[in-house]
């Protein structure tokens, strides 16, 4: 992506492309987000890996490479943090989605940081938004008051995406700071987010299961 990239095609690379998710309609049918485990590394090293250059930066605010990917998923803290994700029909991790626990401050209380990343595979869904707004709730769920989303200045739709959820930004030079306050967690996010969870599995279990069965079809066809 060239510095003349339109904003459309910014929206599109994250995933994040505007429009009302809060209310599904049949362009915003319910997506399963699955939760990640330690187990999941390799599947998330993949994920990342498979990121171009322009990607990887936009994700991580900087120029990384496969070594300095690496680390950074080896040192997840699936207990302290929580990452999702989204599969395609054929179980691919199209998008994953990093919770993370952040250091407690006295002026916000406990925060949480997002991080998300689509492949060019599950563009043009609204994937991230979908992970963005799932974030939240589990956010809310682990008594976060705020969460944070770090980006580059250039980084216009995905600071735009924080601002319309009610964000305050804070810039320094290239860097910005995107500060959400959460409401509190209440018994019907605690509900809605066993439910999802619960559902995203038998829906990755089921696709497993036909996706098994068919190439044993095809085995004893040939």
């Amino acid at each position: 992506m060239t510095k003349h990239s339109t904003e459309s095609e910014q929206l599109d690379r994250f995933g994040l492309e505007e429009g009302p998710v809060s209310a599904p309609t049949e362009h915003h049918h319910w997506i399963p987000i699955r939760d990640l485990h330690a187990r999941h590394r390799p599947r998330i090293l993949e994920h990342l890996l498979t990121l171009d250059e322009r990607d990887r930066y936009l994700r991580f605010g900087f120029q990384v490479n496969e070594e300095q990917i690496r680390r950074y998923v080896a040192s997840i803290d699936f207990h302290r943090d929580e990452v999702f994700g989204i599969f395609n029909r054929k179980l691919e991790l199209v998008a994953v989605a990093h919770l993370a626990g952040m250091p407690g401050d006295q002026n916000r209380g406990k925060a949480m940081e997002f991080g998300v990343s689509v492949l060019h595979s599950g563009r043009g869904k609204g994937l991230g938004m979908r992970l963005f707004n799932h974030a939240m709730m589990h956010a809310r769920n682990r008594g976060a008051s705020h969460m944070m989303i770090h980006a580059l200045t250039e980084n216009a739709p995905m600071l735009r995406i924080a601002m319309k959820a009610g964000a305050t930004i804070e810039r320094d030079g290239p860097d910005a700071e995107a500060w959400l306050k959460l409401p509190p967690d209440t018994v019907g996010t605690h509900i809605d987010s066993s439910i999802q969870s619960i559902a995203a599995e038998l829906v990755y279990r089921a696709k497993y299961q036909a996706l098994h069965l068919s190439d044993w079809i095809k085995h004893q066809v040939s």
